[in-house]
């Protein structure tokens, strides 16, 4: 299965489903199932930052107590959208490469800061989010990689 690291909080704002959207610098032509990998990195200030603090709390957590180096949800990427900003409008388009097509306009949710909307970067739809509890300790990589689903991380690819 493919794997992605992600760095906390933001690897557990995804798996209790609080994160539809994974933003990136790249685009990705996988599709389908995704381990969601919790990095050993933790941003101390994302945590004290709102929405961000608000949200773990509500879920039981805080910056102390975040897992790292372990598999915390699977999910499904179901589509990679490149951020098309239309300032003018006051909105945030979401362009995918089969024409599809999304529109946030108006009031910001959670959701626009839980991510980077910057024009240009990329917005990994995900769907079907499934907590890992308790999470599966893994060694993480860059990039997509291939988690073999136990208690080791898979190769790089």
């Amino acid at each position: 299965m493919k794997a992605i690291t992600i760095i906390q909080p933001w690897a557990t704002l995804i798996a209790i489903g609080e994160k539809k959207y994974e933003t990136r610098s790249w685009s990705t032509n996988h599709r389908g199932q995704l381990a969601i990998h919790a990095g050993k990195q933790i941003d101390l200030v994302a945590c004290e930052r709102e929405p961000i603090k608000s949200t773990l709390a509500k879920h039981g957590y805080t910056a102390n107590n975040l897992p790292a180096v372990a598999v915390v949800a699977l999910c499904n990427l179901e589509e990679c959208y490149k951020v098309d900003n239309r300032p003018e409008y006051g909105t945030i388009g979401l362009q995918a490469n089969n024409g599809k097509f999304r529109v946030w306009g108006g009031k910001r949710d959670n959701e626009y800061y839980f991510g980077d909307y910057t024009d240009g970067r990329f917005a990994w739809e995900l769907t079907s989010i499934e907590i890992l509890d308790p999470p599966i300790p893994a060694k993480g990589m860059q990039g997509l990689w291939n988690w073999d689903g136990d208690h080791n991380a898979g190769q790089g690819s």
